[in-house]
């Protein structure tokens, strides 16, 4: 999955250091505080949040755009925030 270039961010979470579920808790509580149609990028170091959080997010209906390695130990998780229903 590619981020399209034109793709804008609203807002960037920095969670290195963080593990589950503290991964997918503090995304969780950043889109809360987003307007539906933003898109958030979420930055992680720790592997099993580069499944877990898009998984958990895209069950709640937000949609995943992009989850890419951008590092040698660091991902980046790009949502966009869909309204519940």
């Amino acid at each position: 999955m590619t981020v399209k270039k034109d793709t804008k961010i609203d807002r960037v979470l920095d969670i290195k250091g963080e593990i589950c579920p503290y991964t997918f808790v503090k995304s969780k509580l950043a889109l809360e505080e987003m307007e539906d149609g933003e898109v958030l990028k979420v930055i992680v170091d720790y592997p099993p949040a580069t499944e877990n959080v898009p998984r958990s997010l895209e069950k709640e209906g937000n949609e995943i755009i992009a989850v890419k390695k951008t590092g040698e130990k660091e991902w980046e998780v790009i949502v966009r925030k869909r309204s519940e229903g």
